[in-house]
């Protein structure tokens, strides 16, 4: 590993990559040759979750010292320039460094365009570069131009499986199997660079997800994607005491079907006529239905003259959703699988579109994971609801879905 510029550490979770690559990164900022050195991710808080925060943790905050204030990392007395790049206007924040060395956390995740223009920055004679990755598509950049070219570029390529990991206990293990499904289970347990095809809910089972009554339901949730001119759909999900969500209801209004454009204050009328009827035997107050008692209304996050109408209505705490779509997918899925989501057979159009609901191949022929965007309001709403609401559904499932890294043995 000492004797290449590039070393690109990639596989399955928890597999121990990143303790490697840490370990390696800690080595060069104290012993490499003398200069800046950069470490980047996709955004600040999640290097600082994914690398900092464990490297204090391991070494002390003697040695590991961080300013947010700044965005600079020392490591004894090596400056470390800290960078999110989450998008291309990124790389204007590299320009013109000269650097003696580079870490880049989950590497598959930033921009290509600024993983070229640091890869030109490391100038500085004995310059490395270390990064970590988890499997993408087989066509992403980073694969095709970097990792299947590893031994032409002279590029140290270091490929981890769960095995890896000797610190795992088998329990663990056996249930990162169980809850990655499908896809993601290829790339995220086998370490496969494979290509998202087919359905996206390939998981979903009618006759072991839908269910015909629901039990009495504690915390309810709405979430609505928002179309002006085409489909608004909202879906309202509750938890039972058992830690499952339960998609209870849902509402549409098809613009097209219906030959009429609601304004902002119409769909907020609607939508409280709507759950002003409640949800007979999932909530019932002196045992007579009544209208559930709303925690949040989790909205289409693009949706901003709708959510300040809501806002303006009184509506229960309205947040907007967290949008990361393929997070949420892969969560919502997760969830499928471990039987901790279930739909009321009522909910027709979301189990219509679950079943039709593919991934874009067109997508897939560009290197990027994106579903196919035709028929997705109920859908998304779901995902929405699900992912946002996860700090109180994911008991009993793997902390997995809020960091990018894998947790250190």
């Amino acid at each position: 590993m000492d004797s290449h510029p590039l070393v690109i550490c990639e596989g399955a979770v928890r597999s121990g990559k990143s303790v490697a690559a840490d370990h390696a990164f800690m080595d060069f900022a104290l012993r490499g040759p003398w200069g800046n050195m950069l470490l980047a991710g996709k955004t600040h808080d999640s290097v600082a979750r994914n690398v900092i925060y464990p490297l204090e943790d391991i070494f002390g905050r003697e040695l590991i010292r961080y300013n947010r204030g700044t965005r600079e990392l020392y490591i004894g007395k090596r400056r470390i320039f800290v960078v999110g790049a989450n998008d291309e206007r990124a790389t204007d924040k590299i320009r013109g460094l000269t650097l003696a060395g580079a870490y880049v956390d989950e590497a598959s995740t930033v921009p290509e365009q600024f993983w070229v223009m640091l890869r030109s920055r490391l100038s500085a004679d004995g310059a490395r570069m270390l990064a970590t990755t988890n499997p993408d598509a087989p066509l992403h950049w980073l694969k095709r131009d970097w990792l299947d070219r590893a031994e032409e570029l002279g590029i140290a390529r270091f490929s981890f499986r769960v095995e890896d990991n000797p610190y795992l206990p088998p329990a663990y293990v056996e249930s990162i199997r169980r809850e990655f499904v499908g896809l993601w289970y290829r790339r995220f347990v086998l370490g496969e660079w494979v290509a998202a095809e087919g359905a996206v809910y390939d998981m979903f089972d009618h006759g072991r997800q839908v269910v015909e009554t629901l039990p009495r339901l504690q915390q309810w949730w709405l979430g609505v994607d928002y179309g002006t001119a085409t489909v608004t759909h909202a879906v309202l999900g509750g938890l039972g005491e058992d830690g499952v969500m339960y998609i209870a209801r849902e509402w549409r209004w098809d613009a097209h079907e219906k030959h009429r454009q609601l304004t902002d204050a119409d769909y907020s009328r609607e939508l409280a006529a709507w759950v002003q009827g409640g949800c007979d035997g999932a909530y019932r107050l002196n045992d007579k239905p009544a209208p559930v008692p709303l925690e949040r209304v989790i909205v289409d996050p693009s949706a901003v003259s709708f959510i300040a109408q809501l806002r303006r209505d009184g509506w229960a705490t309205v947040r907007e959703a967290d949008n990361a779509v393929l997070d949420g997918i892969r969560y919502t899925a997760s969830m499928l699988s471990a039987g901790k989501l279930l739909v009321h057979s009522s909910c027709k159009h979301l189990l219509r579109e679950i079943d039709g609901y593919v991934w874009d191949p067109k997508a897939q022929a560009r290197g990027d994971d994106a579903p196919l965007k035709v028929n997705d309001h109920a859908v998304d709403s779901c995902r929405y609801l699900c992912y946002t609401t996860r700090r109180y559904t994911r008991h009993g499932l793997l902390n997995i879905f809020d960091a990018d890294k894998e947790v250190a043995a």
